[in-house]
């Protein structure tokens, strides 16, 4: 069964706080003490409760949610009803970047939000936001189903106070824009594009000869439809959910990052939960994540099609299988090296993909 979506806006449970003041007595003491403890803890005042809250940048219908309603399902099933989840889209509970926080500070269940938002966390996870390394659905599986994605889970812990129980996959991101088609970086020239606050995307733009507007993920289609920029990228699953083509027109098959979102919880709500509850959400974060690629494999060509077919975009295809569009973005790597850990976390990502390492 899956929950239904919920409408109501931010939590406000933890702006309450006793009067102590006028109440006094042991019973505002005790009340005063339990605050603190559980501040201290950083455990949610709603990590006991049976209803979570989970949040999500995206609107319903794309990968992110698709992710978390199937999480619902999962931990409902396997707690026998004990736990719940209510999923909030469209940025309800704040920020994707707010999220992290909150859930580490112990004020939001669960957060499903685009892995270039936990980079600034945690820096090593940008190893898998580095332009053209991951380049399919398969490498994306390989990378975070594996040792290394294990290494980024314990990382986020280490860094953020979150843990990733799962992972949307929402496949490459595509260049759109309202202006012309583009195939190669020179047809960037004159257009404005909005890109996330992320370094290693602001850097790949620039190094194509951009640069880019670095919009939060709120202010993108106002944006787009007001003309203050002229293009975005994302999956082809979100420019369908968030209904990009109603202000763009074409499309740039493009293939620099594949788009992932973690599914993550607060570390210290993780670890307040029974041995058996533990075992119920790790388990529900993996098999949502196995059916989140399935997903997309299942759901990606119908929807490209049906961009071109009912909205009318047009797709061009790089020029020259994108070697130009590889060769200046690859230029950045060295850049980011100190940040994810040393260009030996890249060689060995590279390494598991069956690809050589970096020059």
């Amino acid at each position: 069964m899956r929950p239904t979506t919920s409408t109501t806006g931010h939590r406000d449970n933890a702006e309450r706080r006793p009067d102590v003041t006028r109440r006094g007595g042991s019973l505002s003491r005790t009340i005063l003490s339990s605050a603190v403890v559980m501040a201290m803890l950083g455990v949610s005042a709603h990590a006991s409760a049976d209803t979570w809250k989970m949040a999500l940048g995206d609107a319903a219908g794309g990968t992110q949610h698709e992710l978390g309603s199937t999480f619902a399902s999962l931990i409902e099933e396997k707690t026998g009803g004990e736990i719940t989840v209510d999923l909030f889209p469209n940025g309800q509970l704040g920020s994707e970047q707010d999220t992290v926080n909150n859930a580490s500070m112990g004020l939001l269940d669960l957060s499903v939000l685009a892995i270039n938002n936990i980079t600034p966390f945690s820096p090593s996870v940008g190893v898998m936001t580095l332009p053209y390394v991951i380049r399919s659905p398969e490498d994306a599986r390989t990378l975070t189903q594996g040792e290394i994605g294990q290494e980024m889970v314990d990382n986020t812990v280490r860094d953020a106070g979150v843990r990733i129980l799962g992972w949307a996959y929402s496949g490459c991101r595509r260049l759109t824009n309202s202006a012309h088609p583009v195939a190669s970086p020179e047809d960037l020239d004159g257009l404005v594009i909005r890109v996330p606050k992320n370094e290693i995307m602001i850097a790949a733009y620039q190094a194509w000869g951009v640069n880019p507007n670095p919009l939060a993920w709120s202010e993108t289609f106002t944006a787009l439809q007001q003309g203050v920029v002229d293009g975005q990228d994302n999956p082809y699953i979100t420019i369908d959910a968030m209904k990009f083509y109603e202000v763009q027109k074409y499309v740039t098959d493009s293939c620099y990052v594949f788009s992932m979102e973690p599914l993550i919880i607060g570390e210290g709500m993780f670890q307040s939960l029974s041995e058996e509850h533990q075992q119920a959400v790790l388990e529900a974060g993996a098999e949502a994540s196995e059916h989140s690629y399935e997903y997309l494999l299942a759901q990606e060509d119908a929807i490209k099609q049906r961009l071109v077919d009912e909205y009318g975009m047009e797709i061009t295809e790089p020029a020259n299988d994108e070697s130009e569009w590889v060769e200046l973005a690859t230029g950045i790597w060295p850049q980011f090296y100190d940040s994810i850990g040393g260009k030996e976390k890249l060689d060995e990502a590279l390494t598991a993909l069956g690809r050589d390492p970096a020059p």
